[in-house]
């Protein structure tokens, strides 16, 4: 910084300023500090930062899937409001293996980071309690996980899964669902199959007698696959709910492949609003979590955590339930 401070003819200070993008730099200045920078291949030195304020000024975030859509977009919503904050991030992937999920969550806790936003499947709430880093803030994503001591964001996935069904069951009562995931131990897909029963259950069927078919990943492929086994019924359903929009754009084409139309012979709801069900044809049928709120959410939560471990006053755990949306769209009403 002194090198560049003679070469710009400015303070030190100045520097600084300029390279934390502080606002109140004058235009003509912070054009001569950059220029320096530029010429000096100047890099802001994390060492020495995190040395000086006990801050790297950068997190991680653990998904477990990231080619799947959904975490896809929710990562990249991170990405792009935890740069709004100054802070840099590391992403990290789980694939929703237990063993895996433990040695994210333990490498990224053990480094030069600020904080650790994670999203888990496998682990179970004792597995969480064990790995909970004691100086690294983390916030949990996704389903509440009963008598959790920690912080953590999620939707309503019952209540969510709930309405959606009573969509469905305002166009046919002959109904099933695709999704359940005995395989994880901690997934949303408990919550949609709860707030799925419920509502069977008010609407006076008994859910023992509605096909819930287990899959092995939210993805197209089982989607499809799941379809052709609630095809090959005696008496078919005429609506499905699917607990994720993959699994509803693959049971989509395994319906359509087969001969039949959607809606009109099989009305196809999914959940999660991924772009590609806005572009399907039809269009999906969904639920939409409020992806910027989860993240404005957690991104909150882990500011509220790390500012106070800088005062040494830790709060008490906090849970932020956030909105959704129920789309009706063409793939349940021609």
């Amino acid at each position: 910084m002194r090198d560049v401070a003679d070469l710009a003819g400015v303070s030190v200070k100045t520097v600084s300023n300029v390279v934390r993008d502080w606002p109140y730099v004058a235009p003509e200045t912070r054009r001569r500090v950059q220029e320096a920078l530029d010429s000096l291949g100047y890099r802001l030195n994390l060492s020495a930062r995190t040395l000086r304020s006990g801050r790297s000024g950068i997190i991680a975030v653990a998904m477990p899937l990231l080619d799947s859509p959904y975490f896809a977009e929710l990562t990249a919503e991170f990405v792009r409001q935890a740069a709004d904050l100054g802070w840099a991030i590391l992403v990290d992937q789980t694939d929703a293996d237990r063993d895996r999920e433990r040695r994210v969550v333990e490498g990224l806790s053990g480094r030069l980071i600020d904080g650790l936003v994670y999203s888990p499947s496998a682990l179970s709430a004792d597995d969480i309690l064990d790995l909970r880093p004691a100086r690294t803030p983390m916030i949990l994503l996704g389903e509440h996980i009963p008598d959790l001591t920690g912080d953590s964001v999620a939707i309503d996935y019952e209540a969510a899964s709930r309405q959606m069904t009573d969509h469905l069951l305002s166009i046919d009562r002959k109904i099933a669902a695709i999704g359940i995931r005995e395989n994880l131990a901690v997934d949303a897909s408990r919550l949609r199959a709860a707030g799925f029963d419920a509502a069977l259950t008010s609407a006076g069927i008994d859910p023992g007698s509605i096909p819930h078919l287990q899959v092995d990943a939210f993805s197209r492929a089982e989607g499809a696959r799941a379809m052709g086994l609630l095809l090959a019924l005696p008496e078919r359903p005429k609506v499905v709910f699917c607990f994720s929009d993959l699994l509803a754009l693959g049971a989509i084409h395994e319906a359509r492949r087969q001969g039949f139309r959607i809606p009109q012979d099989i009305a196809v709801a999914g959940f999660d609003d991924i772009e590609e069900g806005r572009f399907a044809f039809p269009p999906l049928t969904t639920v939409r979590p409020d992806k910027p709120g989860i993240v404005t959410a957690a991104l909150q939560l882990l500011q509220q955590r790390i500012s106070e471990q800088d005062v040494g006053s830790p709060g008490e755990s906090r849970r932020a339930t956030l909105g959704f949306e129920l789309l009706v769209r063409s793939s349940t009403q021609p």
